[in-house]
């Protein structure tokens, strides 16, 4: 059974991509998942996230609209692969919104038994106000830091305390991370409803992996994961669903690329690979 091919973007349905590959064949996980609020756990339905006094709709994206048990099982399904094949104390950080991070801490911590060690918050300092007036302004975001192995068996993951500290001006890194939302430079290739800050991932990969570990992101989107790697000499994988943002993520790289190199060609091979899509089964 062939692993996953380095620095590449496959496009397709995560669980059949991840099927395909050998146990233990990532170094370290850090995935922005679908959080499901496109339907489902508040007020919203199937035209997607809307709010009961603006006609406003915050997330209407397919990839995003579940059921509540169909979001239940496709989190179990893909952690579970995510735990198969990175791995044994390999990192996995997860995304999450108060919407589903308390599943997917459930999930990690008690159904598949993982190590956490943290839960990061991410402060954005300017997030998008609340039009509702019926509630605070949600101005953070989770990550679950956690360790693919059990909780007894854990053992010399990988943290560098010391390039933590040097971040943080000499004083050692607190849990709480505060990273402005997603620049307008950093969508010049094209928009991503969801895209993270170049500068959170950059950190979480700096934090948790080493020089040419492989990273895997099954939920690629924009590909800031993909870039940040490309930067810090780190190996990636992503996978996405959606063709138009793999797409995204291809134009993202190339540019990076030519950044760094000051070329004018383009390369001769994209790092997308197109799959056939199918929508995961509950």
């Amino acid at each position: 059974m062939p692993g996953p091919k380095l620095d590449h973007i496959y496009t397709g349905d995560c669980l059949e991509i991840m099927r395909a590959w050998p146990d233990d064949c990532i170094d370290h996980c850090i995935a922005d998942p679908p959080f499901g609020i496109a339907s489902g756990r508040s007020r919203r339905g199937k035209n997607g996230m809307g709010w009961a006094f603006s006609s406003h709709v915050t997330m209407q994206e397919a990839w995003d609209n579940f059921s509540e048990d169909e979001y239940s099982q496709f989190s179990l399904d893909w952690l579970r692969e995510v735990c198969r094949v990175v791995k044994p104390n390999g990192n996995i950080l997860v995304f999450g919104t108060f919407h589903n991070i308390y599943l997917l801490g459930f999930l990690l911590g008690s159904t598949l038994d993982r190590r956490i060690l943290n839960s990061v918050i991410w402060f954005k300092p300017n997030a998008q106000p609340n039009i509702t007036a019926r509630m605070l302004t949600e101005s953070t975001e989770q990550i679950i830091w956690a360790v693919n192995e059990t909780p007894k068996r854990a053992t010399k993951w990988t943290f560098n305390y010391w390039e933590a500290k040097e971040m943080n001006g000499g004083k050692q890194m607190r849990n709480l991370w505060e990273v402005p939302v997603t620049s307008k430079w950093e969508r010049a290739n094209g928009a991503h409803p969801s895209q993270k800050p170049l500068a959170l991932v950059e950190r979480a990969i700096l934090l948790a992996s080493n020089p040419q570990d492989m990273l895997l992101d099954p939920f690629g989107g924009a590909g800031t994961l993909a870039v940040a790697a490309q930067r810090h000499d780190r190996r990636f994988v992503l996978v996405e669903s959606v063709p138009e943002y793999a797409k995204l993520a291809d134009r993202r790289l190339r540019a990076e690329a030519h950044s760094d190199k000051g070329s004018t060609t383009p390369h001769e091979e994209s790092p997308t690979e197109s799959r056939r899509t199918r929508k995961p089964t509950s």
